[in-house]
């Protein structure tokens, strides 16, 4: 290669470095700013508002701090979606490895994401199931980690998370499917809204199919086995 290749090969990498730099330190200041400022838009929700999967007839959201979300929404979503949430540090490498184990297995491929990964989806990523979109989940999940605490993932998450098409949010739902405020939501209440969380486009509790009623009943039995003390290991 010649001297004009080189320098021009140098130029080109240093701008490269540059740029990731740049981007690494956006994404950090956007992750710090969100720790104190509530989001009034999300890049899941904008996705959905460009390209969603079916007719849209309405958007809700109110935001809610935790303090009020039912202690048994904050419960039922821990016991359906991840159960070490308290202890893990944005990554469940024992659900991990258990998802792997099962597709060994041919009982197919199911999800292990954590509360932490699938509010970082939810905050920054857009709907793919590319390698690209993971490992970008995966750096906001680390940076959510160590900027934010638990009790902030959660509220976060259960501000924007999808509980059907253009429900978003605890507050949203509570009122949409229960006509009650998410501070008053029962035990069975908040199962049935956490078995949505996996497919909210298509699963439904208005009424529950018998599916979501076993489903419920299985997140309830959970909710009791986790007890208060899940929450409180958040503090």
């Amino acid at each position: 290669m010649t001297s004009a290749g080189n320098g021009w090969w140098r130029q080109l990498r240093r701008w490269l470095w540059r740029l990731l730099l740049l981007w690494l330190g956006l994404s950090l200041l956007s992750v710090l700013l969100l720790r104190f400022v509530n989001p009034p838009y999300w890049s899941w929700r904008l996705a959905r508002a460009i390209d969603p999967p079916a007719k849209i007839s309405q958007i809700r959201h109110d935001w809610r701090p935790l303090s009020a979300i039912s202690h048994n929404l904050q419960l039922a979503v821990i016991a359906s979606e991840d159960q070490r949430f308290p202890e893990h540090f944005g990554f469940d490498f024992k659900q991990i490895n258990d998802a792997i184990a099962d597709a060994r297995k041919g009982d197919g491929l199911r999800g292990a994401s954590t509360i932490s990964q699938q509010t970082a989806k939810n905050l920054f990523m857009w709907p793919s199931r590319s390698f690209v979109r993971k490992g970008l989940e995966a750096w906001f999940t680390v940076l959510l980690e160590l900027c934010w605490d638990k009790q902030r993932i959660l509220e976060v998450y259960l501000n924007v998370v999808e509980f059907g098409p253009g429900i978003y949010g605890a507050e949203a739902a509570a009122e949409y499917y229960f006509h009650k405020p998410a501070a008053k939501l029962s035990s069975y209440q908040s199962a049935l809204l956490a078995a949505m969380l996996p497919n909210p486009w298509h699963y439904r509790i208005a009424p529950p199919s018998p599916y979501m009623e076993q489903r419920a009943d299985w997140i309830t039995t959970q909710m009791r086995q986790l007890g208060q003390i899940t929450l409180q290991k958040l503090d």
